[in-house]
């Protein structure tokens, strides 16, 4: 048997595992490792394994989960033949570093095919992706949902994984109501994706184990709209794929795993965000784009940031909260809390003198962070420093540029104002498009 490890930040790496490797009796995985400032970074994970439960009967025993800083000593201990690499949103640079430590600790480094990962589904499949972490797949995805809807098709939302909780729990979880996010326990990071979806009638399926999730969603669905996180490759086959690429980190699309690899396999490229961007950078992308995918059609489009009551914050101090994931992994120093302050002549404040406990370490890690606070939530423990993050700041408003209404997972003590983002084409509708859809 070949042993192996996956390295993973708890969601793809589990897929891969039970899409490819479970019942393989050639393979032998021995452990998964953690990255570190992904999600529940390293401390997270070595309080659990992967469960022999849903491992399969090859394994008597849970998988464990080991910090990737030890990746040398697990080959070295557990005589490992190959090391999987299976999470996203990494540079190019990056990925080859760690098929250096590898190859250097004697294994074989190995990234998995498209064509390997990708489930394959009876009902049609639309796939909504991106180059980089933040570069609008959730207001793209709620456009292509509801166009869906009005076309009268029955559409279920399948989002990557984001499984941070018990796995055996949380391998079919279905949202279909605001009260299953607390029943669940969904992260912060899981209500940014969810609670749109939800409130615009849609339900939602997310966990660990796809191939269960597909059969259920099958049941109920005319459409499965999949939903990626990160840059991630998507987890179904699609029938429709569309690529977000971001103008104002141009080139970013060539350099990044896997999205480079979401932008060869497009069907169409969108360019966001153009409101807001250069000429030159939209040029360059666009010129990116043709020539790693001259067969996919490029859409314009800009993202349309609106405030409610914005006479409230004219002029104030306000405190901008913004989607965690894209500040952090997707190494963005702003978002659309942060367009909407400027929009609006407000006075974003610096969070860094309030910030406490893991929102303070938050700071430390990601250095481009400056007056925006990024909305971290994967424990109790994390919300209520974020909460008590939030209410020292010496501020007249609280921007939420996250999706995720926080008011119902935190108790804030100063005017909260929420900030909406839509996607908005300008050269090819999306309506036309999935009208042809079967």
């Amino acid at each position: 048997m070949e042993r192996t490890v996956i390295m993973g930040a708890a969601g793809r790496d589990f897929h891969d595992f039970l899409t490819v490797f479970k019942g393989d009796q050639d393979y032998k995985v021995v452990a998964f490792t953690a990255a570190p400032g992904q999600n529940l970074g390293e401390a997270g994970e070595e309080e659990r394994g992967f469960p022999s439960s849903l491992a399969g009967e090859l394994y008597e025993k849970d998988i464990p989960i080991i910090p990737q800083k030890n990746l040398e000593k697990i080959i070295e201990e557990k005589d490992v033949d190959t090391v999987v690499l299976s999470y996203s949103d990494l540079s190019h640079e990056y990925v080859m570093h760690q098929a250096s430590r590898a190859i250097a600790a004697g294994a074989d480094f190995k990234l998995l095919g498209s064509e390997k990962v990708m489930l394959e589904s009876d009902k049609p499949v639309v796939a909504i992706d991106a180059v980089r972490t933040g570069c609008g797949k959730s207001q793209t995805s709620r456009k292509v949902a509801s166009i869906l809807k009005r076309l009268g098709k029955k559409v279920v939302i399948v989002r990557e994984p984001m499984p941070y909780g018990n796995l055996e729990e949380q391998e079919v979880m279905r949202f279909e109501e605001i009260r299953d996010l607390d029943k669940h326990n969904a992260t912060i990071e899981e209500r940014e994706e969810y609670e749109q979806h939800i409130r615009e009638g849609h339900t939602v399926y997310a966990g660990v184990n796809y191939r269960k999730i597909l059969e259920k969603a099958e049941e109920e669905a005319d459409v499965i709209l999949w939903d990626g996180g990160n840059n991630e490759l998507p987890f179904f086959k699609p029938d429709l794929h569309f690529v977000l690429a971001d103008p104002h980190r141009p080139g970013d699309e060539l350099k990044y795993h896997p999205g480079e690899s979401n932008l060869r396999m497009a069907d169409y490229a969108i360019i966001n965000k153009e409101n807001t961007a250069k000429k030159e950078k939209i040029d360059k992308v666009e010129k990116n784009v043709k020539e790693v995918n001259p067969e996919a059609e490029i859409i314009h489009a800009d993202s349309v940031v609106k405030v409610d009551k914005p006479q409230k914050i004219e002029g104030k101090k306000v405190l901008v909260v913004e989607d965690g994931p894209t500040l952090t992994h997707g190494g963005t120093s702003y978002g659309a809390g942060t367009v909407a302050a400027e929009k609006h002549d407000a006075r974003p404040v610096d969070p860094r003198p309030y910030a406490v406990g893991s929102i303070n370490r938050t700071f430390e890690e990601y250095k481009q962070l400056g007056n925006v606070l990024p909305a971290m939530g994967y424990s109790d423990e994390q919300i209520q420093e974020l909460e008590e993050t939030i209410n020292k700041a010496e501020c007249d408003a609280v921007i939420l540029g996250t999706p995720a209404d926080l008011r119902n997972v935190l108790d804030v003590e100063k005017p909260v104002l929420r900030v909406s983002y839509d996607l908005e084409e300008k050269n090819k509708e999306l309506n036309e498009i999935l009208e042809g859809l079967a």
